[in-house]
């Protein structure tokens, strides 16, 4: 009994030993670490932590103390290389690397700063998507913005930077949904300018492809949206050309009246003339004949003659 006894004392102190070195060995690496980390070698010191914690973990009670340091540590490093890809440009690896911290925050009891990991995701994607459209990858920026939108869906700005993207890329449809998005999210000057310079776009277009109906609606939604004069001229050709005349009336008058120095005045204000001349207005015949002579319009002069 007293051999066996002696035996597991003697185990017994082999095991304290060693338990002792292992602890050894765990603080020393950690300290390598450290000094890693004060060099600013996050990778480095980053595995070091790692295989510190591994050995501080299997020394049982001895080694509490350098596990809850590790654990303090390692988050916050991984969260400095994090911000070093960031800083590098390497948006997705950051992206990548942000959520790894906050999971390993979130396991190890930082809640706070796994906040602030995750917090960073949608600001890490704009900056992405801001460096494509710039480089005019458009399909790319628009991936990346919409990221950001799946978080902030009132994120004005980037709503605003994904119809500027669609519209680039020429998806005009997509554009004019992104803009109001971001019309009703603070950005309503800028995207409202964009939305438009669209629809005059189409307006124009179906005006030269005679689709005078479409040239008209799209014309006047164009107005609505920054009030651009031109508006009301195209929906008065569109319908004349359409011969609706009363509308074509309408249209070029609230044209006058919108741009009452534009270079086509006197012209507009002939074919206003004309138009009531046709209707047996001679009355408001005469009025833009006159109009449009004191704007210089050759022609008038002579319609006016021929009416009295």
């Amino acid at each position: 009994m007293k051999k066996i006894l002696v035996s597991l004392a003697a185990l017994f102190a082999a095991a304290t030993m060693l338990s002792a070195q292992n602890m050894a060995d765990a603080t020393e690496t950690a300290k390598l670490a450290n000094e890693a980390l004060g060099e600013g070698n996050y990778a480095t010191a980053l595995a070091g932590f790692q295989e510190a914690l591994k050995m501080a973990e299997a020394c049982g009670d001895e080694g509490l103390e350098l596990v809850a340091t590790c654990k303090d540590i390692i988050p916050k490093t991984m969260n400095a290389i994090a911000k070093s890809l960031l800083n590098d440009k390497n948006y997705d690896e950051a992206i990548a690397k942000f959520l790894e911290t906050a999971a390993i925050a979130k396991e190890y009891g930082d809640e706070e700063l796994a906040a602030k990991a995750e917090g960073l995701i949608p600001q890490i994607y704009s900056q992405k998507g801001s460096a494509l459209l710039n480089a005019k990858d458009f399909d790319g920026a628009v991936e990346a913005f919409d990221k950001v939108l799946a978080a902030e869906p009132e994120n004005g700005t980037i709503a605003f930077k994904k119809g500027e993207a669609l519209r680039s890329a020429g998806k005009m449809a997509e554009a004019v949904e992104a803009y109001k998005l971001a019309a009703a999210n603070g950005q309503e000057k800028n995207a409202n300018t964009r939305l438009g310079s669209i629809y005059l776009t189409n307006a124009q277009n179906e005006l030269k492809a005679k689709k005078f109906a479409d040239a008209v609606k799209d014309a006047l939604e164009s107005y609505e949206y920054n009030q651009n004069p031109s508006a009301y001229y195209i929906a008065g050709m569109a319908s004349q050309y359409a011969g609706k005349n009363n509308d074509a009336i309408k249209y070029f008058e609230q044209y006058l009246d919108a741009a009452p120095t534009a270079k086509n005045a006197g012209q507009v204000a002939y074919t206003v003339g004309a138009l009531y001349q046709n209707a047996k207005n001679t009355a408001k015949a005469k009025e833009f004949y006159t109009k449009a002579s004191s704007l210089g319009y050759a022609d008038a002069q002579k319609a006016l003659s021929a009416l009295k």
